[in-house]
């Protein structure tokens, strides 16, 4: 498919006022230790260390959830939920227009300035996101795509900030739902995404690959992260608002890392504390399986220290709490607080 060339003039244009005069490069880092020398290479090239502290939004759901329950007279209920997750760090998910993209960027990574620590920030707002189903959305075609990854870009500016590029759009490329895009356009549009993303020196990008029950067969999926930038990006990011154990997340991330010459990777545990839900047939072909599933369970919060030489994070990327779309009785559209499940996530 032919396209324009303007989005990706202006996308660029955007970055490029905020890199004027940055000199500086990334910080030291300090890797994880290994006791395996195959590995002590790849460890070596941590892009985040061991002591990095992540960014606490004030504006999440999970504290507004909690002031709901106290306000109904649930004290100790929003005392767990402020405890547990309120105040703990999640991503912050970015979907909209290119002022609205600057702003969000610039305002969440200006704010972590204080302290230091450092914002985890979704973009999320391919062409045709989520297939079509509840997170069903994103840019009007290529060129707004661009467009908006560029004002992301220029938001952020010299901040530093860890970028989870594109839940679920490679996977649903690989599978053949692209929107009217084949997957080497989509991999080619992730690929320019990073190159846009990586000219903002601070900024840690990992392009999304899904989870360990999708897309199983890794030299597909390999291919497809190199043909979607992940040699130029800082890794891939694996179970993203999924409930797969971080055990078998490691392992499926380590085989895959394989195949791409060690790259690093970080791994959402939000929700993989009781790892995924048994699912019959029934649960499979009404989504009850990975829509609102009843049982899960709060994973390890976010930390760099993981004691796994290719991780370099264990991050909260699904704010727990957060429906996952109007898949059952009561639910709310996705991304909006489900007070029902963050109960149910803390046992």
């Amino acid at each position: 498919m032919q396209r324009k060339s303007t989005g990706r003039l202006r996308a660029l244009a955007a970055v490029v006022p905020a890199l004027t005069l940055v000199l500086a490069g990334c910080g030291t880092s300090r890797p994880s230790p290994s006791t395996d020398p195959s590995e002590a290479s790849s460890a070596a090239g941590s892009a985040l260390g061991q002591d990095a502290t992540f960014y606490v939004n004030p504006d999440n759901h999970a504290r507004a959830g909690a002031q709901q329950l106290r306000a109904a007279g649930k004290v100790q209920q929003a005392r767990l939920v402020q405890r547990r997750i309120a105040d703990r760090p999640t991503a912050t998910w970015l979907t909209s227009d290119p002022d609205a993209g600057y702003a969000d960027a610039r305002r969440v990574s200006r704010a972590t300035a204080p302290d230091g620590s450092l914002p985890v920030l979704v973009a999320y707002n391919v062409p045709n996101r989520d297939c079509g189903q509840f997170s069903s959305g994103g840019a009007a075609d290529i060129d707004a795509y661009l467009e908006w990854v560029g004002s992301f870009a220029a938001g952020v500016g010299r901040n530093p900030a860890v970028v989870i590029l594109e839940p679920d759009a490679l996977a649903h490329a690989l599978e053949g739902c692209g929107g009217g895009q084949s997957a080497d356009e989509r991999q080619r549009l992730l690929s320019e995404a990073v190159d846009i993303l990586k000219r903002q020196p601070e900024l840690r990008v990992y392009v999304d690959a899904g989870n360990a029950s999708w897309v199983t067969d890794v030299d597909a999926l390999a291919a497809g992260l190199r043909a979607s930038g992940v040699a130029q990006a800082d890794g891939f990011a694996l179970n993203v608002s999924n409930f797969e154990t971080t055990e078998r997340s490691v392992d499926f991330g380590t085989r895959l890392s394989r195949r791409l010459g060690g790259a690093h990777f970080v791994v959402d545990t939000s929700w993989n504390g009781n790892g995924p839900l048994e699912s019959t047939g029934a649960d499979r072909a009404s989504h009850a399986d990975w829509c609102n599933p009843p049982g899960r369970r709060l994973g390890t919060p976010p930390t760099t220290d993981t004691g796994y030489p290719l991780v370099d994070a264990l991050l909260w990327v699904k704010q727990p709490g957060d429906s996952d779309g109007t898949c059952g009785k009561g639910a709310p559209p996705a991304g909006e607080w489900y007070p029902e499940l963050a109960l149910d996530l803390l046992g």
